[in-house]
């Protein structure tokens, strides 16, 4: 089969698992439930297809993901073992993105986390009252999460290529996403979080891949 066709046929059956998912989240709990683990599989085979030599530390994060996608489908037994399995999965991202990192000056450093640790600050600021035994780890996974944030940005204003716009968007969508889902358990729970978490999920996840593929392929 013909490189081209491998990347459309992967493509197409990520695009199916993501309508059936988020038709699942709409409209059928079932379906939904059955389909959110498929979602990294298949991205990971849209990887695959589209790069000659596959990156053993993305993989190795998408397969952290799929643990964790898995794991937060029983949120209420296994929901610190999917923040744990995330949580891998973003620090295998910050040492991804900081290979693409040169020198870079502290002052910089500081003054691209402002902006993170604006947001971090606000999320727990909503959060804490709720959070009890989860303190420690949730403020861990929000440090983590952040300096991927910062070392992304710091990647593209460093160096303003596609890729690294790619990196840096998915970066800052996949806070948004888990920024949702923590107010969502913890400050207030309402429906249209499931569905938002889960699109802006998959849109930053997407949106790696076509940086680290872009990277590979340069």
């Amino acid at each position: 089969m013909r490189k081209e066709t491998k990347i459309i046929a992967a493509s197409i059956l990520f695009l199916l698992v993501i309508i059936l998912h988020l038709t699942g989240l709409l409209l059928n709990d079932t379906l939904a439930f059955f389909t959110k683990p498929f979602i990294t599989i298949s991205l990971a085979l849209v990887y695959l297809a589209s790069v000659k030599k596959a990156n053993f530390w993305y993989v190795s994060a998408l397969f952290f993901s799929f643990w964790g996608d898995t794991f937060l489908l029983f949120k209420q037994e296994f929901f610190l073992m999917g923040l744990v399995s995330f949580l891998v999965a973003h620090l295998l991202y910050i040492k991804i993105s900081s290979v693409y990192l040169k020198l870079i000056s502290p002052s910089k450093i500081v003054f691209s986390s402002i902006p993170f640790i604006l947001a971090f600050g606000t999320v727990v600021y909503l959060i804490y009252e709720n959070l009890a035994g989860m303190l420690i780890p949730v403020l861990i996974y929000g440090i983590v999460i952040s300096t991927f944030g910062v070392i992304a940005s710091l990647n593209y204003f460093k160096e303003k290529s596609t890729a690294n716009l790619w990196l840096f968007l998915g970066a800052i969508i996949f806070i948004i996403s888990d920024s949702l889902l923590a107010i969502n358990k913890f400050y207030e729970a309402k429906p249209i979080y499931g569905v938002s978490i889960m699109v802006t999920y998959i849109v930053a996840q997407y949106l790696i891949c076509k940086a680290m593929t872009a990277k590979q392929t340069d």
